[in-house]
């Protein structure tokens, strides 16, 4: 996928556990994870602010383009 979510990068430089974060955000662990892990489809913007909120960041801190390898091996 070629959207990269860094949530890891920023609990580690706010010393955060992955269920902490859940909780002040108001999300489930589970989801959390789905998210965390690059696996979610879609993201609310309710969310992503909230993710903000409470990491006291940008967007553009937590997720990033990367651009998708296309050659052929």
């Amino acid at each position: 996928m070629p959207i990269a979510v860094d949530i890891d990068v920023m609990l580690a430089r706010r010393k955060m556990s992955v269920g902490e974060l859940a909780d002040r955000v108001g999300i489930t662990p589970a989801n959390l994870a789905v998210l965390k892990n690059g696996r979610a489809k879609a993201v609310r913007f309710t969310t992503l602010a909230a993710l903000c909120e409470v990491l006291d960041c940008q967007p553009g801190d937590l997720l990033r383009w990367e651009p998708e390898d296309t050659t052929d091996e």
